[in-house]
């Protein structure tokens, strides 16, 4: 055997190093940089592009819409000045509305869930259409028939006509993980299976008016034309329903939201053999729990969901729940933000005994509660109460009674409560109270009238949080509150 010398030796083993980081970071970037080719070559076909056919509407309605699907777009933007003269011109040459009835046409995704033509998209894609199209990869379009739809999700079920379709994979949302790569496949303004990629940003978030859908946040470049259309992820399953965009612009500005493939699929369940979606209802107002307000109910650290109101005839009201209890976990499953609770409500069977943990008045307890059907609507019963005005020193503020022409204008029903006519300094500006608030429990006392606001204001401890249930704009709201010494 021959010998290697001692320098060629140290060259070798040199060389073999090297090759072998090259070897390292070659496989990491390949692990860091997936390749979503096989993917969308084998789920692309099972992506659609939704068209919809409708009477247009007037201009204000239109106008009406556009704010509220698209709320933040500032005024010097080049989108605003183009929104403005869409709406303004009388539709020669323009694309405004001169009152004539003419037809309208949106465009969206969606996605085939069944080899026999069963098609998944957002409610807000067909919704009002006189017509629906859908167009398949290999550019058959068909009709479509609207099984069934549900605003509260934004999800409709749609039937076409055909057989042996590509579907896609559904997979599950529950292991979803920040940080992992997602995919969406859509029609951005129209133009037909765009890919996009991008990462989940978050989990569960709230939205407003979103309360039984808690949302996939990504980064994924969705614009409109991606709605409905579906997020995958390296598996190549669906685990989302891209669905809304938050935007300053009208664009896509780096944060998405999809709804979870779990969510949809109990609805497309429901939609299919009852052709409507029925959701669990508990029948409270909830918030979440700040560290002043954990501090001012005595817990360790902030978690869990306030009631800040217990709505009359509903469940929660007939197991005894209390304005100020804290959900900590609803059927065996914990909830740490208040935004959790309402989607675990939500997937509920109705007339279900179902155990649910509380803090009330710092000990924690367990009510059991038979879940309802979630209403339309909430009626809320009126009352009246005579006016006087009651100046606090301590919170540096003066309330008056309530009248019954304010109770009927509030929707306060009999609750009591005491309304704020002026705020000066100290503890109660600092808290956030504001003229024209109602304050309606202090410190976890009901307050009955301005005499007893004033009796349970003196007896407040100094330099110590306590909450603070005001109704405002509507609706409930727990402030928390330190006072000093006199």
């Amino acid at each position: 055997m021959k010998k290697l010398k001692p320098h060629a030796f140290y060259t070798q083993f040199l060389a073999a190093i090297i090759m072998f980081g090259l070897v390292c970071a070659t496989a990491n970037a390949n692990r860091g940089l997936p390749d979503f080719t096989e993917m969308v070559e084998e789920f692309g076909p099972a992506v659609v592009n939704i068209s919809t056919t409708q009477k247009a509407k007037s201009k204000s309605k239109l106008k009406h819409e556009f704010k509220r699907r698209m709320p933040d777009i500032p005024e010097d933007s080049p989108f605003g000045d183009w929104f403005k003269r869409f709406f303004d011109e009388d539709g020669e040459g323009g694309g405004g509305f001169n009152g004539q009835e003419r037809k309208a046409q949106s465009l969206g995704s969606g996605f085939i869930i069944s080899t026999d033509g069963y098609v998944l998209t957002n409610n807000h894609v067909i919704e009002d259409a006189d017509k629906i199209i859908v167009r398949l990869s290999d550019r058959r379009e068909i009709d479509a028939e609207l099984v069934g739809r549900d605003e509260r999700s934004d999800l409709a079920l749609l039937k076409i006509k055909a057989k042996d379709l590509p579907t896609v994979n559904l997979g599950s949302s529950k292991e979803l993980k920040p940080g992992e790569w997602v995919l969406a496949i859509g029609s951005p303004f129209g133009f037909d299976y765009s890919v996009t990629a991008g990462i989940v940003s978050a989990k569960g978030r709230s939205l407003p008016r979103e309360n039984y859908v808690p949302f996939i946040q990504t980064d994924v470049a969705i614009n409109p034309g991606n709605s409905g259309g579906p997020l995958f992820n390296l598996e190549g399953k669906v685990v989302g329903i891209n669905s809304q965009i938050y935007s300053r612009t009208g664009g896509y500005m780096g944060v998405s939201f999809a709804i979870p493939i779990d969510i949809a699929m109990n609805v497309v369940d429901q939609l299919k053999n009852d052709g409507k979606v029925v959701r669990g209802w508990l029948g409270v107002l909830i918030q979440d729990v700040t560290r002043d307000l954990a501090e001012s109910f005595n817990m360790d650290k902030p978690h869990g969901a306030l009631v800040a109101r217990v709505l009359p005839d509903s469940p929660a009201e007939d197991a005894g729940f209390q304005v100020g209890d804290i959900v900590v976990a609803f059927n065996d499953k914990e909830i740490d933000h208040s935004s959790d609770l309402p989607p675990i409500v939500g997937i509920t069977p109705i007339d279900k005994d179902v155990p649910v943990q509380i803090i009330r008045k710092g000990q924690q307890t367990e009510i059991t509660v038979k879940i309802g059907e979630l209403p339309k609507e909430d009626d809320i019963k009126v009352s009246s109460s005579s006016n006087k005005d009651t100046t606090s020193n301590r919170m540096g503020i003066v309330v008056t009674n309530i009248n019954d022409e304010q109770r009927e204008r509030m929707d306060l029903g009999n609750e009591g409560g005491v309304v704020v006519k002026e705020v000066k300094s100290g503890a109660a500006a600092d808290a956030g109270v504001r003229k024209g608030d109602v304050i309606l429990m202090l410190n976890n006392v009901d307050i009955k009238d301005a005499n007893h606001f004033k009796e349970v204001v003196g007896g407040l401890p100094a330099g110590k949080s306590v909450p603070v249930l005001v109704h405002r704009r509507g609706s409930p709201i727990f402030l928390a509150m330190k006072v000093e010494d006199d």
